[in-house]
């Protein structure tokens, strides 16, 4: 079981698209208007909250040593990709046949001695580059749903207008930082050929920060092959992607893993090691069991990637779930996964890479009470755990099979009140309001204060998908609930996409790229 989800099907869905073509006269103000209107965004959070810790210096010390103890008594299973092999034994350690067994630290030293703190990643639009690691928290959208789901159609499998639909949404929200990878699985395109069209949808209709496909090599390849052309012809060795490799738990990093991180290393484009565990399935039942097989097996994958490239950008990903002990069913929004995520958090710190987990998890299969309670669990103990890249921010259903369109709206709306949770306590003069105290009586409403007039506008966030109004006017205005609020909101968002701006000789180029890719292979289903 992976993040990223391989379906082959054909399905259809009728929603709204963007079609080529050329401007006409007056394109010049036309282009510096929407260059104006597309700069404006909420920035990545950086946070003035210390990150909260659950272990004290000595419980997390011992997860340090048991992960090392794992690498070195038990080892890792490197499937299929001799090079990898060829590199751990030439940095000290010890083969037998696929399994590789590392001296105690080995891992932890080759990651801390090269391995960036914080990097770059740039969008196609400079103002949208983002800061990933140190105080810094960046949302990116759901990722690898073979599904979606909204109120007019209900479930169905997803396809490329679904896809397109998704990185516009994103592109639109303010509150998403980055545009994600695979935001669903396009089941409409053969499953060699998709990732040209992912990838393309990601600079045709955004230009924040995206990832590239991991399925195969070749498509890591033609994902930095396609970000070149996208960003001008020249990457100047600049991070522009970072991307999702997902260890075969327990204990096993494969070929098409390995391969895919290879290319992205060796082009200074930025990995995410993670882990996908299902606790008591992949990993012991435990916290700290989880917690110390998790650091194993990313620190075995953080370390390939130094070896290829000193340098290359890192994360520690932790992706654990709980499970139903009578059914095996993945749970979200338990105790057992936050504790996991806030260890994690503090193992990466110390470590000195950026971590990644967290997001809006849930395992209901609508947007429901359930999907609220499950999402705000996860997401409150991503952002007080200090999490650095959070994947599946937005829109993620039935333990992320599908992905949903209201449940995108109102996941960020929750994003933004994060950004605003963030910024912590305001001490300064007007944030301590003490002259506007000491001017009011006792008894006296602040209401008409020159304090709350100045403040009135700023002072709260305010959600565009919540409804605060009397019954009366509720009732007056439809009696609408969360979702059919939400289905009006992404409706209108996409209603209004206006597309960033997109060289047509560097878009016709990338078209180009793409064909020539697609004729070079026939159609493969799986």
């Amino acid at each position: 079981m992976t993040e990223a989800t391989d379906i082959t099907a054909t399905a259809s869905a009728e929603v709204p698209s963007t079609g080529r073509g050329r401007s006409g006269g007056g394109r010049a103000n036309r282009q510096a208007a929407r260059l104006l209107s597309h700069t404006e965004a909420v920035p990545f959070l950086t946070r003035t909250l210390a990150p909260l810790e659950v272990l004290s210096e000595e419980g997390i010390a011992l997860i340090e040593d048991n992960a090392d103890s794992i690498l070195e008594r038990v080892g890792i299973w490197v499937r299929g990709y001799p090079r990898a092999i060829e590199l751990f034994v030439a940095a000290g350690a010890e083969a037998d046949g696929e399994r590789v067994r590392f001296p105690h630290g080995l891992c932890r030293s080759i990651v801390q001695a090269t391995a960036p703190r914080q990097y770059t990643q740039h969008g196609r639009n400079p103002l949208r580059n983002v800061e990933i690691g140190g105080m810094n928290t960046v949302f990116a959208p759901n990722y690898g749903s073979p599904f979606v789901r909204d109120l007019d159609n209900g479930r169905r499998y997803a396809t490329l207008a679904d896809f397109q639909n998704f990185v516009k949404l994103a592109y639109s929200s303010p509150y998403l930082h980055h545009s994600g990878g695979t935001v669903c699985e396009p089941v409409d395109i053969p499953v060699n050929k998709r990732h040209l069209d992912m990838v393309y949808s990601h600079l045709k209709y955004s230009d924040k920060p995206f990832m590239g496909s991991v399925t195969a090599k070749s498509r890591a390849q033609d994902s930095v092959d396609l970000a070149r052309i996208g960003f001008g012809g020249d990457l100047a060795d600049r991070t522009v992607m970072t991307s999702l490799i997902n260890a075969s738990s327990p204990l096993v990093w494969d070929e098409t893993m390995l391969g895919s991180a290879d290319v992205y290393a060796s082009n200074n484009q930025a990995c995410i090691f993670t882990p996908f565990i299902l606790a008591g399935a992949m990993a012991p039942v435990t916290t700290a069991g989880v917690a110390a097989q998790s650091l194993a097996e990313a620190l075995a994958g953080m370390a390939f990637a130094q070896l290829v490239r000193p340098g290359a950008p890192v994360i520690l990903g932790s992706f654990a779930s709980s499970m139903s002990m009578q059914t095996g069913a993945p749970t979200f929004g338990t105790p057992e996964p936050s504790l996991v995520l806030y260890v994690m958090a503090h193992l990466a710190r110390r470590l000195g890479v950026p971590f990644r987990s967290g997001g809006s998890l849930s395992a209901s299969k609508v947007a429901d009470a359930q999907a609220a309670y499950e999402s705000a669990n996860t997401m409150q103990a991503t952002i007080l755990g200090g999490v650095n890249f959070v994947l599946h921010a937005a829109g993620w259903l039935e333990g992320g099979l599908s992905i949903g369109y209201e449940k995108f709206v109102l996941d960020c709306d929750q994003l933004g009140m994060m950004h605003t949770f963030v910024k912590g306590v305001d001490m300064s003069e007007n944030g301590q309001a003490l002259e506007s105290i000491c001017e009011q009586e006792p008894g006296m409403h602040f209401l008409g204060t020159a304090h709350t007039l100045a403040n009135f506008e700023t002072a709260f966030y305010r959600s565009n998908t919540a409804d605060n109004s009397s019954y009366e006017q509720w009732l007056e205005e439809g009696s609408l609930d969360a979702n059919q609020r939400a289905n009006k909101v992404w409706k209108k968002a996409l209603t209004d996409y206006d597309a960033p701006l997109l060289d047509e000789a560097v878009d016709e180029e990338m078209q180009d790229f793409i064909i020539r890719r697609k004729t070079e292979m026939p159609d493969e289903i799986g």
